[in-house]
């Protein structure tokens, strides 16, 4: 293994460890939240359940690439391929659709209380766990084609192993293969689309807000704001970056598939940015959230932990 090949194997194993453990904090500290009070509100239960998504997306991928990074060859078979690989499909949409329900939620809840918006806003927290079981039936149907074109090293005579080291693609046709990358694709870019217009009118919304309370200098409306406009501020981020790395990722693909001799550096920089937003993401989170550093402190008992 050479120096390039053993840096991209550390970095990568960081990565991983990093993010598993960020979003198995989230998952704890909503689990512990369940088990005291017997419930979660809207917001931290879409958290907690893009936690979960990236998790599952985290070790489903993460952890056959970081054997592989680290010199190690058919230790996958071919039940293991599909089952890992179906896995992270099903969990990378999870965490599509999670995060615009996230960014729709937050921009309805942020939005003015005007007579058509009251009705919504009201309704909206019974629709979460609905939409959370509705996402899981949609990309566990989506994504069953994975199968059937993933297989294990030793048993494809058609190998194509441009993107994963232990596993190969199949072939069937290349209309079915288009078929179903363009179905994939549509549900990619409509979330996509759904959470970024949601980000640009909370967006417009905070900016409307500001113009509006810059003279207002520690009345109680400006304070009362203070929690939602944090709360946006901060999912605006999270969709901000998301939408960056899958513009990222579906370029490097493309360069990658087109491409007669697979660069290393190309190949590994996209294995690794690939999980880039599930390893971040609950960092996005924790900071800024009110309840999850509640209950730090309650629970770890640690004085001052708030920041000025």
């Amino acid at each position: 293994m050479d120096a390039s090949e053993l840096a991209y194997g550390f970095l990568f194993v960081f990565q991983i460890v990093f993010g598993v453990s960020g979003n198995m904090f989230l998952l704890l500290v909503y689990t512990h939240m369940v088990s005291t009070t017997h419930q979660l509100n809207p917001p931290d239960m879409i958290i907690a359940h893009l936690a979960l998504a990236n998790t599952m997306a985290l070790l489903s991928r993460g952890i056959p690439d970081i054997l592989s990074a680290w010199g190690l060859k058919n230790f996958l078979d071919d039940v293991g391929c599909k089952i890992l690989l179906y896995i992270y499909r099903v969990s990378r949409g999870l965490a599509i659709c999670t995060t615009c329900l996230l960014s729709v939620f937050q921009a309805i809840t942020i939005s003015p209380g005007t007579s058509q918006w009251e009705g919504v806003k009201t309704q909206l927290p019974k629709c979460i766990l609905p939409s959370c079981l509705f996402f899981w039936v949609l990309n566990l149907l989506f994504d069953m084609t994975v199968p059937l074109f993933i297989t294990g090293l030793g048993n494809s005579t058609n190998m194509n192993t441009v993107i994963l080291k232990y596993c190969s693609s199949i072939s069937i046709s290349a209309v079915t293969t288009l078929v179903n990358a363009m179905v994939l694709s549509l549900r990619d870019m409509f979330f996509v689309g759904l959470m970024s217009t949601a980000s640009g009118y909370m967006a417009f919304v905070l900016h409307r807000h500001h113009w509006k309370v810059r003279h207002l200098h520690g009345t109680n409306c400006s304070r009362k704001a203070m929690p939602e406009v944090r709360a946006a501020k901060r999912i605006i981020a999270l969709v901000t970056l998301y939408v960056l790395l899958y513009g990222r990722n579906t370029i490097t693909l493309s360069i990658l598939l087109n491409m007669k001799i697979i660069s290393p550096l190309i190949l590994n920089s996209h294995n690794i940015m690939s999980f880039t937003f599930s390893a971040i993401s609950p960092f996005l989170m924790i900071p800024r959230n009110r309840r999850v550093r509640t209950s730090w402190k309650r629970d770890s008992h640690i004085p001052n932990w708030d920041p000025p």
